[in-house]
């Protein structure tokens, strides 16, 4: 049975991504700072398909040493965990000058640090194994940087630069790297926003996307998924 490593996992993309995972029968391994939201999750997991092992750990992601315990324990209770998906992030709206001392220090341990981590944890083991996928969830404005948010720009586009990097490292060893780069997508960033769903990119289309990359032939690898909204960002 194939294990797969989720940040940021009950929730919005991650929380779709994992189901998406379990309906494919593979076992998952999600952290999340509130327990009763794992716990929650656990449930609907294993309901969902019975016959996978789920892994809960109460973890704040954003702190190196929380992170690679929850990687550590992961491994421990589940074997190789051969997909990877860095889902954690966090969206703060506010020009680079008119932000608060403390949000580029904290939104870099958020968006970038994390996939950083992970990679250096368990980048060797994929290598040894000849096997592994990686999906890092970027973001539009790794392109298309906006001046509204600076900072999140500032991190997704290092998000976006990590990934590639990790391409061409773990090329030579059969492991896949895929940036996913969405636009407009509703979770909780836009929790009371009286706009149509149907102009959104919607969390499911992104865990379908990674599942339908993911059960590619060996030799393919897509190394940068763009989903925008067909009407546009909104």
């Amino acid at each position: 049975m194939k294990n797969a490593l989720i940040t940021g996992a009950t929730k919005g993309m991650g929380r779709s991504i994992a189901m998406a995972f379990a309906k494919e029968g593979i076992s998952v391994a999600v952290c999340s700072r509130n327990a009763k939201d794992l716990d929650d999750f656990k449930k609907e997991l294993l309901q969902i398909n019975p016959q996978i092992k789920v892994f809960t750990q109460v973890a704040d992601g954003s702190v190196k040493e929380q992170l690679l315990q929850f990687a550590a324990a992961a491994e421990l209770e589940l074997g190789f965990i051969s997909i990877v998906v860095n889902n954690l992030g966090m969206f703060d709206p506010s020009s680079i000058l008119d932000e608060s001392d403390s949000a580029f220090e904290k939104q870099m341990n958020t968006n970038l640090m994390p996939t950083y981590h992970l990679y250096r944890y368990f980048g060797k083991t994929m290598m040894a194994a000849r096997e592994g996928h990686i999906f890092t969830i970027c973001s539009v404005v790794a392109i298309n940087p906006i001046a509204e948010a600076g900072t999140y720009s500032v991190t997704k586009f290092a998000l976006l630069g990590l990934s590639r990097v990790m391409r061409l490292e773990m090329m030579p060893y059969n492991v896949k790297v895929t940036a996913v780069i969405p636009g407009s997508t509703l979770t909780n960033s836009w929790e009371g926003t009286t706009i149509d769903k149907d102009k959104f990119v919607l969390p499911d289309d992104i865990a379908s996307a990674i599942i339908n990359t993911y059960k590619m032939s060996a030799g393919a690898n897509v190394d940068e998924i763009i989903i925008k909204p067909v009407g546009g960002q909104i």
